[in-house]
């Protein structure tokens, strides 16, 4: 009963909390918008007739934006509030959940999952709620894990299937082109990204230009010895390490 009246109570405060009441919105937001590019993933094959990988890859690119709403937020644990649910949901969506009725109602999901590694997506929203729970008050970092695996590897998976001709394999099959195309995007996006954080934070954009420039180099080759899926873990990690060693933290 205790317990029950603390919970109202502290429910009571958020609710008369104006800074709470617009995060907590936010976040719903947030949520409204990863549910509409699941939902508009699931029907881009059907209505555009591309590839479920290029639909999977539509998925990556635009879940990867959410970093750019991070500044909004006035408490920190709101931005990884946004990503923890969908380790869940996606995990019920793949071919590992054990509950298959789950799995049916959520088909759409599970056939993105299913085209791609099966956990891939588990991945993804891991990587995304360990960094946003780290580094939420610099999102700048957050996005220098992000946004090459978001942007970077899809394109470079894209450009690699249809103009992929000079393939090597350390772990998984890759090709050169590929990887051109990852680095050459992960440097125009996150550079591109810190010049809108630099609207909110106190760092000159010309002084991590190196530190952009290395995240690009060696998420580029990280992905390229990467087994298929894991890159969604291995990618943001090395690119917020070498961008926080390089000084883009502090």
């Amino acid at each position: 009963m205790g317990f029950w009246l603390l919970l109202l109570a502290h429910l009571g405060d958020v609710l008369f909390d104006g800074e709470a009441v617009a995060n907590v919105l936010l976040m719903l937001g947030c949520y409204a918008y990863i549910l509409f590019i699941i939902l508009l993933s699931e029907r881009m094959s059907m209505f555009l007739h591309i590839s479920q990988k290029s639909s999977r890859k539509f998925l990556h690119a635009m879940i990867g934006n959410l970093p750019f709403i991070i500044p909004f937020f006035t408490a920190s644990i709101y931005p990884a509030l946004v990503a923890a649910p969908f380790i869940f949901v996606t995990f019920l969506a793949s071919p590992a959940s054990p509950f298959r009725g789950i799995k049916r109602k959520m088909k759409g999901l599970a056939g993105i999952t299913e085209e791609g590694h099966h956990l891939g997506l588990v991945f993804y929203a891991i990587s995304y709620t360990v960094s946003a729970f780290f580094f939420a008050s610099k999102p700048y970092i957050i996005a220098a894990g992000i946004l090459p695996m978001a942007y970077g590897d899809a394109v470079a998976s894209l450009i690699g299937e249809k103009y992929g001709k000079r393939k090597y394999k350390l772990v998984a099959a890759k090709s050169f082109e590929g990887s051109i195309a990852m680095f050459l995007v992960s440097f125009a996006v996150f550079t591109a990204s810190l010049i809108f954080f630099s609207m909110f934070y106190p760092f000159s954009v010309l002084g991590l230009l190196l530190p952009s420039f290395s995240v690009a180099v060696v998420t580029s080759l990280v992905e390229g010895v990467s087994p298929l899926g894991f890159d969604n873990l291995t990618v943001p990690a090395s690119g917020v390490v070498t961008f926080i060693l390089l000084g883009g933290g502090s």
